[in-house]
């Protein structure tokens, strides 16, 4: 490893030439922190990581990734609900097209928190550490309901969903959820972008968008998706086309106006 030089870096960055500013960045970023654990633990004995270039990342500049109606649909046939694994999967995808749960929260979703006598998931946040009532819907309920009767191995596990190989236990990271994702879009006939990140996350952009194109107000999109600020929410306004179609000036008008 420590014969690692500048001209070994270049040559891997370069494989990334013509994707997205953002996945090089996470590109850039995981190759400095490799590089630093080598350092930490003797295996590099000069500071190599000072020479990756840094790309700045500006994070309204981009526009959040969303799905057409008719993908998201392909998306959720896809799903073989007739085994154990499918009727945990597609209930895993419904928490996220139609309330927006972040995947970390799915993941350390708990028994506890479904009340089904106020049909509601209330949750502590992983993120914002902030509290958050949802309802469940009657197709998330019924999905919840077939999973956990039909589906769920048994288990002494506190959260919902599990890993499906023994001992069964909750599910340990959400890089196994955007694969999961990327299992059914392949299944669905879905292209898998290769300039940019798509996971679950994607989903939730999707809800936001939906719900700003339905006349939905910013504060109640940004509760619905546990937000702690507004300003968070505003990132979604640059995905509704139409809206900003509606606001975009006319030249000619302008001319007018100026002659």
């Amino acid at each position: 490893m420590d014969d690692i030089d500048p001209s070994d870096l270049s040559a891997f960055i370069s494989i990334y030439i013509g994707n997205s500013q953002r996945y090089v960045a996470h590109i850039i970023s995981a190759i400095r922190i490799f590089l630093k654990f080598l350092y930490s633990d003797g295996y590099l004995q000069k500071e190599i990581w000072d020479l990756l270039p840094k790309v700045k990342q500006i994070r309204s500049a981009s526009i959040p990734a969303s799905w057409k109606k008719e993908d998201v649909l392909r998306l959720l046939k896809a799903v073989d609900r007739g085994n154990p694994r499918g009727k945990r999967d597609y209930a895993i995808l419904l928490l996220v097209v139609r309330l927006g749960l972040r995947a970390s929260d799915i993941r350390n979703l708990r028994l506890s928190s479904l009340d089904w006598n106020r049909k509601k998931i209330v949750i502590i946040q992983t993120k914002t550490r902030q509290t958050l009532e949802l309802p469940i819907l009657d197709d998330i309920g019924w999905a919840l309901i077939d999973y956990l009767q039909n589906g769920r191995p048994r288990t002494g596990a506190a959260t919902v969903f599990v890993n499906h190989r023994a001992p069964y236990g909750g599910v340990k990271d959400t890089n196994g959820m955007d694969q999961l994702l990327w299992k059914y879009m392949r299944l669905a006939g879905l292209e898998i972008p290769k300039d940019e990140h798509c996971g679950l996350h994607s989903l939730r952009s999707t809800l936001a968008r939906t719900m700003l194109e339905s006349g939905a107000p910013l504060p109640v999109i940004s509760e619905v998706l546990g937000h702690e600020s507004v300003q968070t929410t505003a990132i979604y306004l640059k995905i509704n086309i139409e809206a900003l179609r509606q606001c975009a000036i006319d030249p000619e008008e302008v001319f007018q106006h100026a002659d």
